[in-house]
């Protein structure tokens, strides 16, 4: 660990670091309110662009809201892949910060950059060059002419989705949640704001939307640049003069950022493979009621993201100076507090489910997904104060370093009980598309109680092997 002197030497801030590192190495539950509330604003306005996006481009009839749904599991595929890789950095970053080690933290920040450009490189690729057949192969028939154009556009920006997810999470590893929030919302606004001017002004129907999006994250992503590499007025440092690459900071970053991946791939194969089920038993208009309720889900449990940030950046910080008494306050606060709201937001989208799909069945023909996509949201709110226990617990391992421990409890929801369970209801039991929803939901409450009881565990155990008593 550093000496004092040094760490003040490498220190442009001081000793205290920024107000948000300052916040991060605080009093536990300040912390967590601190750094989840920006990102829960945050997270709200990317949402509320997912769910205009849909809107828009449902004006265009149900058929263009498969088309965007077909794409739907590979853009969860890059999300995967660059939320792994911010996940890994921040979470090395804050044990850096929480150790005293800026100029690691430095280091970390640098590695996950090249790191960042290789992987985009290695995977937008093939996705550009396979698009028709990939979605030929899937069963998209006539809807692949819109779904093409589309994914190509968005495959072709994804080293922009990887920036943008990297930048935001190296910000958060340092407690700067409020900048982290303020490039979300900007991208998200212009997105809302170009998605009818590219689509409708501009005749470019669905591939308009692919078109809006990157522009919107092109914008944001210069904003980021701006902060990390001109004003350069973050706690972190990002140099590339003199880099190479360190083994053990790559083990540091794919040690929770693989498994990160890993979980986040899991759950892009889930909803391919739930995608396949859904065709099956429902058709397309079965496409456009999973992929448009999901974007419902994933407006009911953004609080859990906002909150699953700062529990990686609190608890890496804590188990960095080996605070493991704050490490499980803070824990423990985020749950209580994601429950109780995901309560609060089950009630009210079941109450206001038929409102909702009033949303998405304003065209021509959207009158044939109204009552199941009312029943696909009653359904599944049915879960959502159950998905806090289950998430944060992956946070948790994410931040203190056991990438691995998330992973397996995320295969465990997804992989085994989703693909068993839905298959078991919707085939085996013959309960059609309510089966899937069925099968989702139990899942979905059986993994979290799984992963929160391991975390309950392994909480007890660091604080037998890290006592206070032999924190110097």
């Amino acid at each position: 660990m550093p000496k004092p002197d040094d760490a003040e030497k490498n220190n442009p801030h001081g000793m205290g670091g920024t107000h948000g590192v300052r916040t991060l190495l605080g009093e536990p539950k300040k912390a967590i309110l601190r750094l989840s509330a920006p990102m829960i604003l945050a997270m709200s306005a990317n949402t509320l662009y997912n769910l205009a996006d849909a809107i828009w481009v449902s004006g265009l009839g149900p058929d263009a809201l498969s088309a965007v749904g077909f794409f739907f599991p590979f853009f969860f595929i890059l999300m995967a892949l660059a939320t792994g890789l911010g996940v890994g950095s921040g979470a090395a970053i804050s044990r850096k910060i929480g150790a005293n080690d800026k100029e690691g933290a430095d280091r970390v920040a640098a590695h996950s950059f090249v790191l960042m450009a290789i992987v985009a490189a290695l995977v937008s690729a093939p996705f550009i060059i396979f698009t028709r057949q990939i979605f030929v192969s899937l069963g998209a028939g006539d809807i692949a002419e819109m779904a093409i154009p589309y994914a190509r556009i968005m495959f072709c920006g994804s080293i922009l989705v990887f920036f943008n997810g990297l930048s935001n999470s190296l910000l958060r590893s340092e407690g700067d949640a409020k900048r982290a929030m303020v490039a979300m919302v900007v991208g998200s606004v212009l997105n809302i704001g170009l998605d009818p001017l590219f689509i409708y002004t501009f005749n470019l129907g669905v591939a308009g939307a692919a078109w809006a999006t990157l522009a919107s994250m092109l914008l944001t992503s210069l904003l980021l640049a701006y902060w990390l590499f001109v004003k350069r007025s973050t706690y972190i440092s990002v140099r590339f003069r003199g880099f190479r690459f360190d083994r053990r900071i790559n083990r540091d970053i794919f040690g929770v950022g693989l498994p990160a991946s890993i979980q986040q791939l899991a759950m892009s194969l889930t909803m391919l493979a739930l995608n396949l089920m859904v065709v099956r038993v429902g058709g397309t208009d079965g496409i456009a009621i999973y992929t448009t309720g999901w974007r419902v889900i994933m407006i009911g449990t953004l609080p859990l993201m906002g909150i699953a940030t700062a529990v990686v950046s609190v608890s890496g910080a804590a188990f960095g100076s080996r605070a493991m008494g704050k490490l499980d306050e803070a824990y423990r606060y985020a749950i209580r507090m994601g429950v109780v709201i995901e309560v609060v937001l089950a009630i009210v989208i079941f109450a206001l489910a038929p409102q909702i799909t009033s949303l998405f069945t304003q065209a021509e023909g959207g009158e044939r997904l109204v009552d199941g996509l009312v029943r696909f949201l009653r359904i599944t709110c049915i879960f959502y104060p159950g998905v806090a226990f289950g998430m944060l617990s992956s946070s948790l391992f994410q931040g203190i370093g056991k990438g691995i421990n998330a992973l397996i409890v995320t295969l465990f929801r997804t992989i085994i009980l989703t693909i068993a369970l839905t298959s078991l209801f919707a085939f085996v039991l013959d309960m059609g598309l309510t089966g899937i929803w069925i099968g989702l939901v139990t899942a979905n409450l059986l993994g979290s109680a799984a992963g929160f009881c391991w975390a309950r565990l392994h909480i007890r155990y660091m604080k037998r092997e890290f006592p206070p008593s032999c924190i110097s």
